[in-house]
């Protein structure tokens, strides 16, 4: 008879963020590098437990913004894995085009700004949020899977599905 091994824990770590649009300008933060993931970003963070996704980025929006967001649209997974962690970070992305209340004098994470859709791109901003931006404003739902390897800070597998 052979003993059972038990599969190793993974840790999942689940997060949100939120564009928040008016028109054709989307609400960024421009993140200090102290702060991490300089640049301009979008509103976000960790669930927390026993928050639902959608609660979870409603109520980010609303600490880095001051803003309340309503109905929300989902708009996809960005995901990364390192296998050799066990490690598994999950973004759940949406879009807010309905909103309420005034921008925060002083935000936590950085100064807020108005930017037109079209001109986003060529701010300042982390190559993932980049390549994500585009699609909040398509049409349907992404899934973007990333296999990497954090010690060596390399990625071993990486695709972006329009769904």
């Amino acid at each position: 008879m052979t003993q059972a091994t038990s599969a190793p824990a993974i840790e999942v770590a689940l997060y949100t963020m939120c564009l928040v649009q008016d028109g054709d300008k989307v609400l960024l933060l421009n993140r200090p590098s102290k702060r991490g993931f300089p640049g301009y970003i979008g509103p976000g963070g960790k669930v927390d437990f026993p928050e639902s996704l959608t609660e979870g980025a409603i109520r980010e929006v609303r600490e880095e913004t001051g803003l309340i967001v309503h109905d929300l649209i989902y708009k996809g997974l960005d995901e990364f894995v390192d296998p050799s962690t066990n490690y598994r970070y999950m973004v759940f992305n949406y879009l807010a085009t309905s909103f309420e209340g005034e921008l925060l004098e002083n935000p936590p994470e950085g100064e807020l700004r108005w930017v037109p859709i079209q001109e986003a791109t060529s701010l300042p901003m982390q190559d993932w949020f980049k390549r994500r931006f585009p699609l909040f404003f398509d049409e349907g739902t992404f899934e973007i899977y990333e296999v990497y390897d954090m010690e060596n800070l390399v990625t071993l597998k990486e695709s972006v599905k329009k769904l």
